[in-house]
């Protein structure tokens, strides 16, 4: 009995003493790690849905808000693709309130991660360092600090839910590596950097899967392998182009020349593709039980590459997109009107 007692005992005090520690450990992360923690604004220009069909399509200036985080001490923040890719303008908010303009310099939509160059960097701020996620398994501790609906630098805490290998998962991002969490995860959180422990960056958060949107313990993040990969190693072309896939019945539908498209939904003001005179969509539609914008042009081939509207596009066409320096061609064969059409850009 004497034994028994002892042992519920020292379980007890191991477990009050524990958490302590642990709390400890996470604010010791939390401030050395959150002032390179940015709350990303965007501005946009977005269509309003008119009550009458017929009525000319009317747009709107709207704001965006994202999460990134601080990776070089020049004023890189990588972030998430989808939160900067059709923006208008973007500016980074650091935790001291500090708001910094800043435009998008690299972005891979297909992997949805991109990096945003900022105009000025606050002082004696130390940028997080790129950790190795194919060193991150199940179970493993992770930290999430973004800015969940706008709250900037709330952390949350959890573990590595799973690991997803390309083409497991149902989605747009079948074709990258992505690491699930149960950290909480909202709206706002998109770009914020998954870190482990030693406060390295592991992934950046791309998206949820709830039924009511908010969290449900069901967060996934792009790997930092992945990124290494996509944006660091190799620079990929921001266009400015935020699209919509088109293939089966949906390429039927749109009655496009070939079997797949990407349909233009918005177009960043001054970006690649606006200079292109690439047109985004002007009609809020539902199909297939998804809501997209029509009414844009469709992307039939970058660079001679045929799209199919399907997650092997990026690995088909950014390898070539990459080659590109200043002086080449980028070359895009749109649908518009019902008529093809070769359209150009420079790069400067």
């Amino acid at each position: 009995m004497r034994c028994t007692y002892c042992a519920v005992i020292s379980a007890v005090l191991v477990l009050c003493l524990g958490a302590p520690g642990q709390a400890r450990e996470l604010r010791e992360l939390y401030r050395a790690t959150a002032p390179a923690i940015v709350l990303i604004k965007t501005m946009q220009t977005d269509m309003v849905q008119t009550s009458r069909p017929d009525d000319q399509p009317q747009f709107t200036t709207s704001g965006g808000l994202g999460s990134g985080a601080l990776i070089s001490a020049d004023g890189r923040v990588l972030t998430a693709a989808h939160v900067v890719q059709s923006a208008d303008t973007v500016a980074a908010v650091f935790q001291d309130g500090t708001l910094a303009p800043a435009r998008v310099i690299t972005s891979a939509p297909f992997a949805d991660v991109a990096i945003i160059q900022l105009e000025t960097v606050p002082k004696n701020i130390a940028p997080l360092k790129m950790g190795n996620s194919d060193e991150m398994e199940p179970g493993d501790e992770v930290i999430v600090i973004g800015a969940p609906y706008g709250i900037s630098h709330t952390l949350t805490a959890g573990h590595i839910s799973a690991r997803h290998k390309p083409k497991t998962l149902q989605g747009n991002l079948q074709s990258v590596e992505l690491l699930q969490t149960d950290a909480a995860v909202n709206v706002g959180n998109s770009g914020a950097p998954l870190l482990n422990m030693k406060g390295e960056i592991v992934g950046v958060v791309s998206h949820i899967v709830s039924q009511s949107g908010g969290s449900q313990g069901l967060g996934f993040a792009v790997t930092s392998s992945v990124v290494q990969q996509v944006l660091l190693e190799q620079k990929a072309l921001w266009t400015g182009i935020d699209f919509f896939p088109l293939a089966g019945n949906l390429a039927r539908a749109f009655n496009l020349p070939q079997g797949g498209g990407l349909l233009v939904q918005r177009v960043a003001a001054d970006s690649p593709a606006d200079k292109m005179g690439l047109k985004g969509g002007t009609m809020q539609v539902s199909m297939d039980e998804q809501e997209f914008l029509a009414g844009g042009d469709v992307i039939l081939e970058v660079l001679g590459i045929a799209v199919a509207g399907d997650e092997g596009d990026g690995q088909r066409i950014m390898p070539l997109m990459r080659r590109l320096k200043s002086g080449d061609k980028l070359t895009v064969t749109i649908l518009r009107d019902g008529k093809k059409k070769k359209i150009s850009y420079v790069l400067p």
